[in-house]
């Protein structure tokens, strides 16, 4: 039994039902708000356009035919207009499917407020991470289905106002589909029935990698740029809007072992730092290594280890389950033509929205990962052990409380153990 009196087993039960989405033997839950029935296509949006809000939108078309996208919305023209041209040249077969008229491009820091207005049935949220509560909140309130791209928050105020969205979101029985992309991943579906079929036993510890190279997104600062525009270009570079590497990246890992644990620890004490990037705008606020130790409710520990070091570096990006009879041993390939589990979750979201599958929220299992990996930064940046009790009632909200392109910003201090306190 997990602290939240669910146990192991009917999670389990309960998360593979969520993500297997072509298995007969599931109910078919038919969501209230199915607004594209029959042929009649679904309207999609995407706020955040991005590099991955507009590879989502394509792996969107490429696994759904009954789907146009209508509708784009970002803080920058520059970045709204080219990718839609991307959208458009580098996918011809999908250009007549991608029909955003000049007057559905909404631009500017209440964009979305706008695309969410229109009639789409379906919006994308790809934005940088520091936004996720506010933006899947509005799009719960009006009634969209999310394609929700992770983390789901950078803070603690933050993600819990995030789940407070998803518990309406399920009353709501509107489709919430994440970008932790495993879930839809056929090889990670295997094995996690392997685990509930008893093949390796239970499980004793977890492993979770992300030990890769940089996310460097500028060279240099345009003069032109005020702090709050830099800031957004630069994004990757500051834990307000990013979350740090633990969790923008690693949470993809450390969602495997929740999911397949079927509960969040409990607990984690965690160390990390800045071993190679210096101490400038450019580089921001946030680490370049942390190692993580979690324990869950039932004694199970989980270690945790990112890194962005430099190319030539040593390399890891997997997950590691250990039982009582064997291991699963997991690293996110193995994928073929006809399984790309990018396009197989647009396939079960489209499909949960229609009532043609299983029906999909994810919302509160990945806020919690998203929470999980909050509580690791914030253990390594104060250099406290810190429980999952502490990071829910915590009062730490990075978000700034006003926006514009040209307000000054001060970046927080790099964070030092010891001296930084988790409020």
């Amino acid at each position: 039994m997990d602290s939240t009196g669910v146990s192991r087993r009917s999670f389990l039960t309960s998360s593979a039902q969520k993500s297997a989405a072509g298995a007969a033997a599931f109910q078919i839950i038919k969501p209230e708000l199915v607004r594209g029935a029959g042929k009649e296509k679904l309207k999609a949006g995407v706020v955040g356009v991005g590099g991955r809000g507009r590879q989502a939108a394509i792996d969107l078309l490429t696994g759904a035919e009954n789907v146009d996208i209508v509708a784009l919305a970002d803080v920058f023209e520059d970045k709204l207009e080219g990718n839609l041209r991307w959208m458009r040249e580098q996918n011809p077969q999908f250009a007549s499917r991608v029909k955003v008229e000049p007057d559905k491009r909404f631009v500017g820091f209440d964009a979305f407020k706008k695309i969410l207005a229109t009639d789409i049935d379906l919006v994308i949220l790809a934005t940088p991470p520091g936004y996720r509560p506010e933006h899947f909140e509005a799009a719960v309130a009006a009634k969209k289905h999310v394609f929700c791209e992770k983390p789901f928050g950078t803070d603690p105020v933050g993600v819990r106002r995030f789940m407070e969205a998803a518990k309406k979101s399920e009353d709501l029985k509107l489709t919430v589909v994440s970008g932790a992309q495993r879930r839809f991943h056929t090889a990670y579906l295997r094995d996690l029935k392997r685990l509930q079929d008893g093949e390796i036993g239970d499980i004793r510890a977890m492993y979770a990698y992300w030990v890769g190279t940089p996310v460097i997104q500028n060279k240099a600062r345009d003069p032109k740029y005020g702090d709050m525009e830099w800031q957004h270009r630069n994004w990757y570079s500051y834990v307000w809007i990013c979350g740090d590497q633990i969790v923008e990246q690693h949470l993809h890992n450390i969602d495997v072992c929740n999911w397949f644990m079927g509960a969040h620890p409990v607990k984690v004490w965690a160390h990390g730092g800045r071993a190679w990037r210096p101490g400038d705008e450019l580089y921001g606020n946030i680490y370049d290594h942390i190692a993580a130790d979690f324990e869950y409710a039932n004694g199970v520990r989980m270690s945790s280890h990112c890194r962005q070091f430099e190319r030539g570096a040593y390399q890891n990006v997997s997950e590691l389950i250990v039982g009582s009879k064997g291991q699963l041993k997991m690293d996110g390939r193995g994928t073929g033509r006809g399984d790309n589990p990018y396009v197989n979750e647009h396939i079960a979201l489209v499909k949960s929205i229609r009532g043609d599958g299983p029906y999909l929220n994810h919302a509160m299992t990945v806020a919690e990962s998203t929470m999980t990996c909050i509580m690791a930064r914030e253990a390594a940046y104060s250099g406290e052990e810190v429980t999952w009790e502490r990071i829910m009632s915590s009062k730490l909200d990075l978000q700034p409380k006003e926006f514009g392109y040209n307000l000054p910003m001060t970046s927080t201090p790099i964070p030092v153990p010891g001296k930084y306190k988790l409020i």
